[in-house]
């Protein structure tokens, strides 16, 4: 898997934020397939920073229903980087 293939959109939520400021944890949405060896290394190289931890979730989607009609939205995976202690990312700020 190529290494910018690994990581799909950064995830902007209050909760994220939270653990942004407080914690200098920032979320991703990444691949399925993507372990935390090869997260952590698509950070590294991607964002220019060194990375102290990375912690996977599988997020459920939620089911759904308009009217009788019943869906769920897909299950996708959620990647909590921590950096290393004065390493910050831009791409965040606003």
């Amino acid at each position: 898997m190529n290494r910018h293939d690994i990581i799909l959109r950064p995830v902007l939520t209050e909760k994220s934020t939270q653990l942004r400021e407080a914690q200098n944890k920032y979320s991703f949405m990444v691949q399925p397939k993507a372990n935390k060896n090869e997260v952590k290394r698509a950070v590294e190289e991607t964002l220019n920073v060194k990375v102290e931890n990375v912690r996977i979730v599988n997020v459920l989607g939620k089911e759904k229903r308009l009217g009788r009609f019943s869906g769920k939205r897909p299950d996708w995976k959620k990647a909590i980087v921590t950096l290393k202690e004065g390493e910050k990312l831009t791409l965040f700020e606003g």
